[in-house]
């Protein structure tokens, strides 16, 4: 078995596609909407898990439990502070090192998930 998406209804499509492209990094893998007027998209790599944003016409609230998170590493943990800052994404945490092996930080994407950027020491 694979891990092979995670699945996120978003309230903002465009904002949401131009955050996983833009600030994470993730390619569209495929794209497709529904007769009912839904949007799916699945960002991610090649051969990697994925990403995939759904949004529904019907305004169907998203509710983000606190314990959910979505991990990407990162080169330079320092460069993305930086790059996100620069983009106007605040971050939702101060850097977070519970070892000498990582360090991470979080930000919340336009839906309210919290995204988790980490580097390995």
């Amino acid at each position: 078995m694979k891990y092979a998406w995670t699945t996120i209804v978003v309230q903002d499509f465009d904002s949401s596609v131009q955050f996983y492209t833009e600030i994470v990094g993730l390619k569209v893998q495929r794209q497709f909407t529904t007769d009912d007027g839904s949007s799916f998209i699945f960002l991610g790599e090649n051969e990697g898990t994925l990403i995939e944003l759904i949004y529904r016409p019907d305004g169907q609230p998203l509710t983000s439990g606190d314990a959910i998170s979505l991990g990407f590493a990162v080169e330079s943990l320092d460069e993305m502070i930086a790059f996100v800052q620069e983009r106007g994404i605040t971050l939702l945490t101060d850097v977070i090192q519970p070892s000498k092996e990582i360090k991470f930080f979080y930000v919340l994407d336009p839906n309210g998930v919290k995204i988790q950027f980490s580097e390995s020491m």
